[in-house]
């Protein structure tokens, strides 16, 4: 109802990064944040299946999704990464497909683009 929230906080009251998805993605997002807690990372899980209505929001909640102190944000999106830049900061990244035309089962496809608990967990320390 508010286009985007927080699925998995971090344990710190400020977390030390952000990890943003929507979709099939979330899942992914969220065992990423599993992997980064290993290597010392407390990351944040935010489902964001609507930027519209999220935008739409109070500057106050979307604050408190995703509070401006936290510039080391992923954006995970199986499209285009047209739009999530906005969301990702100029210190984040986002993890997607900017073309088209290849074809296979997704779980192939996911692996060869790099839609992969590895790489996300890589993107975000490189942010570090």
């Amino acid at each position: 109802m508010k286009g985007g929230y927080i699925l998995a906080d971090s344990d710190k009251a400020v977390p030390d990064a952000i990890l943003i998805a929507s979709g099939s993605e979330v899942e992914l997002a969220y065992n990423a944040k599993a992997a980064l807690k290993d290597k010392g990372i407390d990351a944040r899980v935010v489902s964001m299946p609507s930027m519209e209505v999220f935008d739409s929001q109070s500057d106050e909640y979307r604050e408190k999704v995703l509070p401006s102190a936290v510039r080391k944000r992923v954006a995970v999106e199986a499209g285009t990464s047209f739009g999530w830049q906005k969301y990702s900061g100029l210190d984040g990244a986002v993890v997607s497909i900017d073309h088209y035309g290849a074809s296979a089962p997704a779980g192939v496809l996911f692996k060869e683009f790099g839609f992969t608990v590895e790489n996300v967990v890589e993107t975000v320390t490189k942010l570090f």
